[in-house]
């Protein structure tokens, strides 16, 4: 009789015991299907995409396109950056070879952000003046984004636009006054920075100090004259402030573009609306910063990377 060592072996004996390396794929697997689990049973409860309380039918640009056009939706709301100018020229902050701060050598500055400081400016106003000669409104055309928010308006869906943007594109575009908060200030309208005088000036004035290179100086006090543009260490507008505490608990849909997320304090506007609101996000990147410990300010998105140009 053989030998217990020479009978033939089963497939089992053969393989031997589990490696733990095969037993940590099958752990990180399932733990991979509970997180999406978990996402899904989370956007499903926070946007109520039951059979009871459904928001949107699905999370995609077309549900999101379906809702608009649903009459359900009458307070939207946009959120938009600087990615949404590129395509008419004008560049963005931080795109890492294309982006404004990444072409500032020229200007001989201690760090990019300093062109927008407002203790810096004071004391070396020329490069600011500069880049505004070749940024100046009057120069570009708004894109399909710009017009997108003029068509919402038109349609009588459009609450505001909230926009980091100081191109007064959107203005161009056709969005005025109440349709508008400019969080970062705009080139519109300029003033004095001696707390003494303040006097005010209009676009006109400062395009043509701009483009006869000279520094602009109060006609009434000799200081310096700024445009109303929010610097790094000024206080964003009173009026941004207010009309978010009324406009986005109103909000039902919140749509994002062409922004990083990275500037407070606009970027945490998208935890200001309600749980049942959805979000769109349009980026050419992955914006804002997300973990399983903070999702809760993003559970509502419907994410699109994609330019928005």
């Amino acid at each position: 009789m053989a030998d217990a060592s020479e009978l033939p072996k089963s497939k089992e004996e053969e393989q031997g015991p589990a490696k733990p390396e095969e037993e940590d794929d099958v752990n990180s697997e399932e733990e991979e299907t509970e997180d999406m689990d978990f996402l899904r049973n989370l956007f499903s409860r926070t946007l109520g995409l039951d059979s009871t309380n459904k928001v949107l039918d699905e999370l995609t640009l077309e549900g999101v396109a379906q809702y608009i056009q649903s009459g359900k939706c009458k307070n939207i709301i946009c959120m938009v950056g600087a990615g949404i100018s590129t395509s008419a020229g004008i560049p963005d902050f931080r795109s890492p070879e294309t982006g404004l701060y990444a072409n500032l050598q020229k200007y001989n500055l201690p760090y990019p952000e300093a062109i927008f400081q407002i203790d810096y400016f004071k004391k070396h106003p020329e490069p600011f003046f500069a880049l505004a000669k070749e940024l100046y409104p009057g120069q570009f055309k708004p894109t399909i984004c710009h017009y997108f928010m003029k068509m919402l308006k038109d349609q009588g869906l459009l609450k505001r636009c909230y926009t980091q943007n100081i191109d007064t594109l959107e203005r161009v575009a056709g969005l005025v006054g109440d349709d508008l908060i400019e969080a970062h200030g705009t080139f519109y309208t300029s003033h004095c920075v001696s707390f003494c005088c303040h006097r005010e000036y209009n676009l006109d004035w400062m395009k043509e100090k701009i483009f006869a290179d000279s520094i602009p100086k109060c006609d009434k006090c000799s200081s310096l004259v700024k445009p109303d543009i929010v610097f790094f260490g000024e206080n964003l507008p009173a009026r941004f402030f207010s009309s978010v505490k009324t406009d986005f608990p109103r909000c039902d849909l919140l749509i994002i573009m062409g922004t990083s997320l990275q500037v407070q304090p606009f970027a945490s506007l998208v935890s200001r609306v309600s749980k049942s609101c959805p979000r769109l996000l349009i980026n050419m990147e992955r914006a804002g910063q997300v973990s399983y410990q903070s999702i809760s300010p993003f559970s509502t998105f419907v994410l699109f990377f994609h330019s928005v140009d």
